[in-house]
């Protein structure tokens, strides 16, 4: 048993305590919004803040919105570097920049314990289910050390290599997935506006070339009209905007990031911040002023709100 700190309990953060309260682990817990019951019945142990965590675990985990939340539960007033001790280790598993990732590891590595940077994909479905795919930056032996926790929570765990290595997969993956969300999106709209079933469309191409998880999941949530988060609108721009601002640092042109970037700004401006990202296709039915139908549910369905065709 391993005495681990939990902090920022949310969509992804919540499951993922519950798999390591399952796996045996002594857990101590704390999120802005507090700690969830269901985690306290189960032996959770709620903390006051983030360095009352640290002083009782040997490693500490964040799992925070962004760059900024990261750096304040680490270095802000009773943050985790205040209660951190020479060998304990930290491993930020949230979505941030791999250019602060880098200062982050230094400053900790300077109090005498291991930075990992660890964040994950899969949604709230992998974190869930334990399915998270997990992309870390560490050393080989720090990544030795945690892999037995990590399995608890993901099905595919890869070193990339040393810190902000993880952070850099991640952008990574966020890029490719945005763009296949807005192509998944493209082409079920120009199917269900020539007049053919998207069901049937999408069914067809999980057999071909074209088939991609992100067709699996995400075209059927724009079929069905379900754009509960999820993963949100406004996290994934926040992380094509990392993608784009690194893209200015190392002076390379993202020219289709830019334009996704673009269809996720208007969905916000339309109110879907809090919708998933799939609800980008809502902004490519509004320029095409059609909706992606279901043949078999009618033609009137209409728009969940926020409606984007108004």
């Amino acid at each position: 048993m391993t005495k681990i700190g939990f902090v920022g309990l949310g969509i992804m953060g919540r499951p993922m305590a519950g798999h390591l309260l399952g796996g045996g682990h002594e857990l101590f817990l704390h999120s802005r919004s507090g700690v969830p019951e269901e985690l306290l019945k189960r032996g959770g142990r709620a903390c006051s803040s983030p360095s009352e965590v640290a002083r009782n675990a040997e490693l500490v985990i964040t799992m925070l919105p962004d760059t900024p939340d990261v750096k304040w539960v680490l270095f802000g007033e009773n943050g985790i570097t205040d209660g951190l001790s020479p060998g304990k280790l930290v491993m930020d598993m949230s979505t941030i920049s791999p250019f602060e990732t880098r200062e982050f590891a230094a400053a900790i590595n300077k109090l005498g314990c291991d930075y990992v940077d660890a964040p994950v994909s899969g949604g709230d479905i992998g974190a869930k289910n334990a399915t998270l795919t997990i992309m870390v930056g560490a050393t080989e032996a720090v990544f030795t050390k945690i892999q037995p926790i990590l399995e608890l929570l993901g099905s595919s765990i890869t070193l990339i290599g040393p810190n902000s290595s993880g952070q850099v997969c991640k952008i990574a993956n966020q890029i490719i997935a945005a763009l296949t969300i807005e192509a998944v999106g493209e082409g079920l709209l120009f199917a269900s506006r020539a007049g053919a079933d998207p069901l049937k469309v999408r069914q067809a191409l999980m057999g071909g070339f074209a088939s991609s998880r992100v067709l699996e999941v995400h075209g059927k949530r724009m079929i069905e009209r379900n754009f509960d988060p999820g993963f949100r609108v406004e996290l994934h721009q926040k992380d094509l905007g990392l993608a784009l601002s690194g893209a200015r640092t190392l002076g390379v042109s993202l020219p289709n990031t830019a334009a996704v970037q673009e269809l996720f700004n208007s969905c916000i401006a339309h109110g879907g911040a809090r919708l998933d990202s799939t609800a980008m296709v809502q902004v490519l039915e509004r320029l095409a002023n059609h909706e992606i139908r279901d043949v078999n549910k009618g033609l009137d369905q209409g728009f969940d709100k926020p409606d984007l065709m108004n």
